[in-house]
Formats: C-alpha cells, structure tokens, sequence
C-alpha cells in the first residue's frame, strides 16, 4: 500500500479479525451463477424478485436490500463466466492482501452506499413510480467497479491478456474504466437528472474513504519534490554535460573533487549530488565522500 502508517481501520481490523466473512467473493460468485441458472429455469423471473426495488422493499419485501447482490450484471453466458473469474479473482487477492475483516469492511460498505442511495432516490422520485417501473437504483455494478479501482490502485503494473492476446497493464484499463465512469457523470448532468448523476460517484465513495488519504499523500509528496529548491533536474544537468563537453574537447562528466573525467577513465561511472546546490558531478569515489557545495 501506499501509506505506511495503520489507520483506525487496520487496527479495528486487526483487533477483531472474525468480524469478516472468510471467501466473500465466493459466495458472491456463486450467487450470481445460482441466479443465473435460476433465470434459465424460470424465464428470467426469478432475478427480478431479488433486484433492489424501493418501493416493493417497503411493502415487505426487504430481502431485496441484500439480494440485489447476487443478481448478474449480464444475462449473456460468456461474459458471465469471465466477470465472474475476474473479480473473483480481484477480491480473493484484496483479501489475501488486506485480511478478511478489512476486505470485508470495503465490500459491504459499498454494498451500503448503494442501499442508502437507492432509498433516497426512491423516496425522491416516489416509491410508487420506481415499484412500478423497476427502477434499480442500486447496482453490483458499482460495488464491483470499487473492487477494480482498489486492485488497480494497489497493483497499477500487473499485466492482463485483453481479449486473452493483448497484454495491457491494469492501470490502463482502470483509467479507461474511469473515463467511461466520469462520462456516465457528464451525461446525466447534460440530461438534466441530477439525481443519477450522483449515482456513480457515493456507488465508489468505499474506494474514496480508503484509498484518498494514500492518493493525496502520494500527489503531496510528488508536488513537494518537485518544488523543493534542492531538487536535481538531472535531464537538465545531463544537456549542460554535454554541452560542456563540446566546449572542452571532449568529455562529459568532470569529477568536482579530482577532476577526473569519463575520457581520462571510460569505464568511471560518474553520479550528480541532489544536496550540493548546482550540478555538481561527482566520480563514484567521491560521491559520498565530498563537501557539499551551497549557494553563498
């Protein structure tokens, strides 16, 4: 992870490891498939006693407030087969990672959001008119999206097979899927339907509440370094080396203690000090063995 600090959340975590639920995403996984075999049996009705409908929830029928769950995102086989690998395997990894109590934390607290969310919208737009319409306004979509964010936050280079011949790294999928994600935000405003607009973004609010911290310390640390009056611009320093050595005759680097050059010794590797104040280059022998030179 990118902070090496705990949070209150790791140390609850750590305290009461069995408040998780060992192998979420295997129960997870094989509700949906459960549902899906169901839907075939029954034309497709089945799933949509479970789906998340605020109005049929006040009416009694509160096992849609978990049941939405394990309804797929798709009705199609192969892509059912292969979500349900991914993020299978997405979220036994996180758990390996993070220990059950905590990915178990992340996961039914976007599982929350979501409720909390679809109620509210509900009860805006009138429980009668989304009982009657079917208007889910709760999705696994979400909760799962959140699942990839983090696993591409946590393992930004790890490479997948796209269409299982393309090799592509997980963040660049991430960013696309972001992309796709601030549209979907961009078309609800231009809509007009604030209240959608809202949707995507309190769905993934469990990936902000974890990760943001980490995110604007690692943008902090990165603006600092950038600021920092001490820091070597060393492509910078690289172009005035060589335009030195047009100037000189010859070489490229000049020790600042023993004058040394990489003519006078090819094989002498020469580093630039990020304390000295300047481009100060040093040969191997004297890098960590010199007086650091500072602007008067």
């Amino acid at each position: 992870m990118y902070s090496n600090g705990y949070t209150w959340l790791d140390r609850l975590c750590a305290r009461h490891p069995r408040l998780g639920i060992p192998n979420l995403m295997a129960v997870i996984v094989a509700g949906n498939v459960l549902v899906y075999l169901m839907d075939l049996f029954s034309q497709g009705t089945f799933s949509s006693m479970l789906t998340f409908i605020p109005g049929l929830i006040l009416q009694g029928e509160v096992w849609r407030l978990l049941t939405f769950v394990f309804v797929p995102e798709s009705t199609d086989v192969i892509f059912l087969v292969l979500s349900c690998y991914f993020y299978y395997f997405v979220g036994s990894t996180l758990e390996r990672e993070w220990g059950t109590a905590k990915f178990t934390f992340f996961y039914l607290l976007g599982v929350l959001l979501n409720i909390l969310y679809g109620m509210a919208v509900g009860g805006i737009l009138g429980f009668e008119y989304t009982a009657q319409h079917h208007l889910v306004t709760a999705s696994i979509y979400y909760v799962n999206l959140s699942l990839f964010f983090a696993f591409a936050t946590l393992w930004p280079n790890m490479q997948l097979l796209l269409f299982f011949i393309i090799p592509i790294k997980i963040k660049w999928l991430a960013w696309f899927d972001a992309a796709l994600f601030a549209w979907e935000i961009i078309r609800y405003l231009m809509a007009g339907a604030y209240i959608y607009a809202l949707l995507p973004v309190v769905a993934v609010a469990n990936y902000l509440v974890f990760f943001a911290p980490s995110l604007l310390s690692m943008v902090g640390m990165r603006v600092r370094h950038r600021t920092a009056p001490g820091t070597i611009n060393f492509r910078k320093a690289q172009r005035q080396a060589k335009k030195k050595a047009r100037e000189t005759g010859g070489y490229t680097h000049k020790c600042a203690v023993c004058g040394i050059t990489d003519r006078d010794d090819p094989n002498m590797e020469f580093r630039y000090c990020s304390k000295c104040s300047g481009y100060y280059c040093y040969c191997m022998n004297h890098i960590n063995n010199h007086v650091h030179i500072q602007d008067s």
